[in-house]
């Protein structure tokens, strides 16, 4: 029988029942589930499936915030030999449309009135949209009027009877599971164009647990049952996925799910994982919280966390040069910090007890790795993609070097083509292809070979280092090739800047469109007492133009005069996805905004 993250789950289920899975807050108060009462739910889902009539290779899209429903509905599909299909809750009707339409999804499992008003709005755009399964019945049982329309309960209800009716047949439908069987489409980001769905089997998904978890590709130790983690990123992200669904299918890690991405940090003092993912946006907004509450404090708690936080950023400097193990001095420098400052924030933030954090999904900024490795979080860049099944390179405790995304993992052949640098990956982890999309598969695949559209270079032959997405290089008037990212990322370590966007394709000098970090900046205006009302009064105030100004000035000493910031202009407004500026992953649309703000960057160059 093929061995998948369900049939885990189900044999985790029979060995340690009574061992909690998941936890989650209803009205406030944490409720758990039992590995027995997990599988209870995905074999209740699996066979609520089958009655609706899910045939193998079927598509089930989930549009919800992460909570126990999106598991179950995701592994229940799977049991059945359906495929998952993601979508981020921030997606607009027009994106609900396209992946609705260009997967093909029956079923549709809806959080709640929010998403399925998206859903109703293009149904004539998803012809084989069948039913729309809503999770929260508040303001919407009762109220609406639509045969596709089914409630949570009403579905488990339609899978219990199902099961006394069919008693085997879920069973059945999961022996015949083949490790070709396409688990899950993950549709890209869209950053150029719109969104591609990679299909990854069940074989890539097998791999991918082999290495990243069973294998301690990430952790080391491999994660246990003793792990505890926080799931907050979109659950339609490979990454989330691996860190939510397979690491806990796997090895048995305790599920926590955060209330929403507003109450993360809370949700983290609370929780204090032993394990933690984030992209380098949650690692820059934490980073800006503990500048914002060193500036609030007393004098005395002032002074002693300012005095502690530059022991750090010496400790941080040893464990850079040393590759992440403590020297004798800085073992007994950190000590001491613990107990006078470090402690007390680790706990304030909620990683008092991580013995494992990872950054990954974007390139971030090396000194916000320092600062976390400093105060004693083990921070370690990775590396991976959807179409890889987010197995390629990891850093690895002990053997950090900072800069880079570390060694490839076992199992896996990495090469960087001599001719354009772009990195390419072979291993058990590369995905079937595009769905629906044979052109673009062959463009990204030849013999095996994964295309990953990244620009890297080998550092002392053995980690790798990405210097910039190939799409993403900039060729000035002067033919100078500029990475942008290294220089986006040197402005954005200042917890006063949230987006910078670096420009100068075919231009005479690089400019940039710089967005402030409203909360921060905000506070930083508070305490100088100049009074604001809005973003967009705030970043225009000239104070704050020389603020950026001083933080540009420095980035620029950094880099040779061909790759500096010549002159910059302020986004007017947060940058969203809803208006089509930001993925919805967060990444920037350069496209899209070279287009909105074509008004801001003429007058650079005017």
């Amino acid at each position: 029988m093929t061995t998948t993250v369900v049939s885990r789950v189900r044999d985790r289920a029979a060995a340690t029942g009574d061992q909690i899975a998941l936890r989650a807050k209803d009205f406030g108060i944490w409720q758990e589930v039992s590995w027995a009462g997990y599988w209870a739910n995905v074999e209740l889902v699996g066979n609520a499936l089958l009655a609706l009539g899910l045939r193998p290779g079927d598509r089930v899209a989930i549009h919800s915030e992460n909570r126990r429903e999106w598991l179950y509905a995701d592994l229940g599909t799977v049991a059945a030999r359906g495929t998952t299909v993601g979508l981020y809750p921030t997606n607009p009707p027009s994106e609900v449309a396209y992946l609705l339409s260009h997967s093909g999804a029956r079923i549709l499992v809806a959080e709640d009135q929010e998403q399925v008003d998206k859903a109703l709005a293009v149904l004539e755009d998803a012809p084989e949209l069948e039913w729309i399964v809503y999770v929260e019945p508040r303001g919407i049982k009762g109220r609406y009027d639509n045969p596709k329309l089914l409630s949570w309960a009403d579905f488990l209800e339609l899978g219990a009877r199902h099961r006394e009716e069919n008693a085997g047949e879920l069973a059945g439908r999961m022996a015949e599971t083949t490790p070709d069987d396409v688990m899950t489409l993950i549709y890209t980001s869209g950053t150029t164009g719109p969104p591609k769905g990679a299909m990854l089997t069940v074989a890539n998904v097998e791999f991918a647990v082999r290495v990243l978890v069973e294998g301690g590709g990430f952790t080391s130790p491999p994660p246990s049952s003793a792990d505890v983690t926080l799931s907050y990123l979109p659950l339609c992200h490979v990454a989330e996925r691996i860190f939510t669904t397979w690491f806990s299918a796997a090895s048995g890690v305790q599920v926590h799910f955060a209330e929403s991405i507003e109450t993360v940090q809370a949700n983290l003092r609370e929780v204090q994982p032993t394990i933690l993912f984030g992209v380098p946006r949650i690692w820059e907004k934490v980073l800006a919280s503990v500048t914002i509450g060193v500036s609030s404090a007393g004098r005395l708690k002032r002074s002693v966390a300012r005095f502690w936080l530059r022991r750090a950023e010496g400790i941080g400097e040893t464990l850079v040069r040393t590759g992440g193990r403590h020297t004798p001095r800085s073992r007994l420098v950190y000590a001491l910090g613990w107990l006078c400052c470090f402690r007390a924030l680790k706990t304030r933030i909620g990683m008092r007890h991580v013995r494992y954090a990872a950054s990954g999904a974007a390139p971030i900024a090396p000194d916000v790795l320092k600062f976390f490795m400093g105060i004693g979080v083990p921070m370690h860049e990775v590396y991976g993609m959807t179409e890889n099944t987010a197995v390629a390179t990891g850093n690895r405790p002990g053997r950090v070097k900072l800069g880079t995304v570390g060694e490839p993992q076992p199992g896996t052949e990495l090469r960087i083509d001599p001719g354009t640098g772009e990195i390419l990956t072979r291993h058990g982890g590369t995905f079937a292809g595009y769905w629906r999309d044979p052109e673009a598969t062959r463009r990204v695949l030849t013999d095996g070979w994964l295309h990953t559209g990244d620009v890297g270079e080998w550092v002392d032959g053995t980690h790798v280092k990405i210097t910039d997405r190939m799409k993403d290089i900039i060729i000035t008037a002067g033919g100078k090739n500029i990475a942008p990212s290294e220089i986006e990322n040197a402005l954005k370590t200042s917890p006063y800047v949230k987006e910078a966007v670096v420009i100068g394709d075919q231009r005479p000098y690089l400019v940039a469109l710089i967005g402030i970090e409203y909360e921060t900046v905000g506070h930083w205006a508070q305490q100088r007492r100049i009074p604001y009302t809005t973003y967009r009064d705030l970043s225009e105030k000239p104070e704050v133009r020389e603020l950026v100004q001083t933080i540009v000035t420095e980035v620029n000493e950094r880099f040779a005069t061909v790759e500096q910031i010549k002159k910059f202009r302020m986004f007017p407004k947060e940058l969203d996805h809803t208006d089509g500026e930001l993925t919805a992953t967060q990444k920037v649309k350069r496209s899209a905004l070279g287009k909105m703000f074509d008004d801001l960057v003429e007058s650079m160059y005017g």
